[in-house]
């Protein structure tokens, strides 16, 4: 099994907080990682699960912890279970640890009930220093959930097909998401089309026939299932305009990849696309890396009117770095320059390139890096 980097994040939440919430997309790996952790476990939307956790309640109380509470958002009346139980022991940690698949849904009973008695951590499909025996093209191409291909058998992109038809079909509706699977796939598809560039509601209402106002109510949602991630704009104190719309990324690049008819590396490099898929998963492996430490670091884009641009900035209180993701093995003297005048607008005190290199190149403000070495320099913005 995979050691997750989250884990050590996880053991240590469950030693100062009664309980812990685990969030992530479906099938990313949060059960295997929570059985690593207690043997003691409920599927909650099997309704076995649920009768056996209803009548065991008591007696699993007086256990030594944790109960795993898998798809927790599938039971509201759970929530005020475990808000009683918490305040009837306070003090007591590491009693109960929950999974959950849909952000708004899970954090909405947690907010009722539950504010200031748990931690939250979420957990991103693989990264890359967690299978360090896999080339970068392959995580690249295939992305990082578990049973997609990156590990074996090798199912990319079936397994990337299936996923997001049975989101479609069952699960989003499912979870409250009120259009028909139909107008989703359409919608995962122009996603596709739109991975990495700025967010028009109005436009992709039109060609859905939908008003602007129901698109960003969907993207919302699937942001809140962890498929989509919608980037804020950075907006320093300068004369200079800036931009001030999101960015949309697909946070998985094997579904990327999947919904642009992309099954091989050669396709993907010959794409029109394919820079803005290094953008964005180096974007995911970053902020996935960030998450797995428990970092506060808030991500933003950047770029002002004149074509001045940053990819990412992350911002952890007064501290501020400037990214460039560059997909070339020889970065120009150019693309640093334009990085270190675009950070200096930014306000920010580190500026790095990432690039497709194997020799990593520093100065004191920033480098030339590659993907796997910037990953483990983030410790320090943690």
């Amino acid at each position: 099994m995979v050691e997750r980097q989250a884990a050590v994040l996880v053991r240590s939440r469950l030693e100062s907080y009664p309980a812990v919430a685990v969030v992530g997309p479906r099938q990313v790996g949060k059960t295997t990682l929570a059985r690593s952790l207690s043997a003691v476990y409920f599927d909650l939307e099997q309704p076995g699960d649920r009768l056996r956790l209803d009548l065991q309640w008591d007696q699993l109380l007086t256990g030594p912890g944790p109960i795993v509470l898998d798809e927790a958002q599938t039971w509201p009346d759970l929530f005020p279970r475990l808000r009683g139980a918490i305040d009837s022991a306070p003090g007591r940690y590491g009693r109960f640890l929950v999974l959950g698949s849909v952000s708004p849904g899970l954090m909405r009973h947690v907010s009722e009930s539950l504010a200031g008695r748990l931690s939250l951590v979420e957990l991103a499909p693989f990264l890359l220093n967690e299978i360090p025996d896999r080339p970068l093209e392959h995580v690249w191409l295939r992305g990082g959930f578990p049973d997609g291909g990156i590990l074996d058998p090798p199912r990319f992109p079936q397994w990337q097909h299936d996923y997001l038809a049975l989101l479609a079909e069952r699960d989003l509706p499912s979870w409250g998401l009120p259009a028909r699977p139909a107008t989703i796939r359409r919608l995962f598809r122009m996603l596709a089309a739109l991975h990495g560039q700025v967010w028009n509601a109005s436009s992709v209402g039109q060609s859905l026939g939908l008003s602007y106002h129901t698109v960003n109510s969907y993207l919302d949602f699937l942001e809140g299932a962890f498929l989509i991630r919608r980037l804020p704009p950075w907006l320093p104190n300068i004369r200079k305009r800036v931009v001030r719309s999101p960015l949309v990324y697909w946070r998985d690049s094997g579904l990327l990849h999947a919904e642009l008819g992309l099954s091989s590396a050669d396709l993907l490099l010959a794409h029109p696309m394919v820079g803005k898929s290094w953008e964005g998963f180096v974007m995911q492996q970053v902020l996935g890396a960030l998450a797995a430490r428990g970092s506060a670091a808030e991500p933003f884009w950047f770029r002002t009117s004149d074509g001045l641009e940053l990819d990412l900035v992350l911002a952890h209180g007064t501290t501020v770095w400037a990214i460039e993701a560059k997909l070339t093995a020889r970065p120009s003297e150019e693309d640093f320059a334009r990085l270190t005048r675009a950070a200096g607008l930014a306000g920010a005190q580190q500026r790095y390139l990432i690039a497709h290199v194997h020799e990593p190149s520093l100065s004191d403000s920033g480098g030339v890096l590659s993907l796997r070495d910037f990953l483990g320099i983030l410790v320090t913005l943690t």
